[in-house]
């Protein structure tokens, strides 16, 4: 009976970002890569739209909807649009009515609360799932960039995303010494739109700034920088208005960021003990995250640590992936201290 109730199988692993939400279900891989945006009529607070369909109604609704992000810095800032995004995302991965309900695994940041761990579990199993875990992202993403967490090897993880930077020094027994910090992605959108705005006397939104970091962002400075046109409304004339910004120029919007996260990087590496800097020096530092796809963030954190900087092959993917993987472990890691739970 045991495996007649297996072959129906549903777990999935969800990666639920601050800028995306991905699933990875048991057997198939990622199915679902969609922006963690909820459209919401707040006159009758009806949902309209979630994930793709809602972010493309960003900056184009009239005043009566609102585009939210019910994530904040990597945690949940408004539980019932989380909770109805979640329920969005399991239906889409289980179209059909299954009977048995999946069991979830959920990557959260490592400087969660207790109070905001429970409210993820909490929106999980309201949103259907039999039993919900957490598993902390440094963990999640270091299985889905294939580091072993068995036997006798440490490695140094930075995992930059939408809402949170996490920086870990990680065992076959769990994180070692780890910080979080609530700047990433997101906090680089908006720099470049308040950049824009003092430089041009232009207003973007976050959108567009959005575009702008994907298509020509640098963490270093180029000899022949690309540009890109972009629009807005002139601050001054309320008309619209055009203006070329360059790869420098973006580099220098959102330099105060880098500067953090490249410090934080440091002063994870002060905290390993001594007798893993050796090996943690020759297998050197594993970047993943959408945010670790920026041109040149590589070396410029090479060039500050003088340590190998790698960045994963599918840096956007290893939260999901590890959670994935931590679903096919689940027994084992339930039992740790790796995993924490709801049955």
């Amino acid at each position: 009976m045991l495996n007649l109730f297996s072959s129906f199988s549903k777990d999935m692993g969800i990666d639920l970002g601050t800028a995306n939400t991905l699933v990875h279900m048991a057997g198939k891989g990622i199915i679902i890569r969609e922006p963690s945006v909820v459209a919401v009529d707040v006159n009758t607070k009806t949902v309209l739209a979630v994930g793709a369909a809602a972010k493309r109604m960003l900056g184009r609704t009239p005043s009566n909807i609102m585009v939210i992000r019910p994530l904040k810095d990597g945690v949940i800032a408004d539980f019932d649009i989380t909770q109805t995004m979640l329920k969005y995302f399991i239906r889409k991965a289980i179209p059909d009515k299954s009977f048995v309900r999946p069991r979830i695994v959920i990557g959260v940041p490592s400087g969660v609360t207790a109070v905001e761990k429970r409210a993820v579990i909490d929106a999980a199993m309201q949103a259907g799932a039999r039993e919900a875990y957490l598993i902390e992202e440094p963990l999640a993403a270091a299985l889905g960039a294939g580091l072993s967490m068995q036997g006798t090897q440490e490695s140094m993880l930075v995992d930059i995303g939408g809402g949170t930077t996490e920086v870990a020094i990680l065992s076959p027994k769990g994180i070692v010494a780890s910080q979080t910090i609530r700047i990433a992605g997101d906090e680089m959108d908006e720099a470049i739109v308040q950049y824009i705005k003092r430089r041009f006397n232009l207003l973007i939104g976050l959108r567009t700034a959005e575009e702008i970091k994907m298509e020509i962002g640098t963490a270093l400075d180029v000899n022949e920088p690309a540009y890109k046109l972009v629009s807005g409304r002139d601050l001054l004339c309320g008309l619209p208005k055009t203006i070329k910004i360059n790869q420098n120029q973006v580099r220098e919007a959102i330099a105060e960021q880098l500067a953090t996260i490249v410090e934080v990087v440091k002063t994870t590496l002060e905290k390993i003990p001594p007798e893993l800097v050796a090996g943690i020096m020759d297998r050197g530092i594993v970047m993943t995250g959408g945010t670790a796809l920026l041109r040149n963030f590589d070396r410029l954190i090479m060039r500050a640590t003088g340590m190998t900087v790698i960045v994963s092959e599918d840096a956007l993917s290893c939260v999901a992936m590890g959670t994935g993987i931590a679903l096919a472990h689940l027994d084992r890691l339930s039992k740790s201290s790796m995993l924490k739970g709801h049955k």
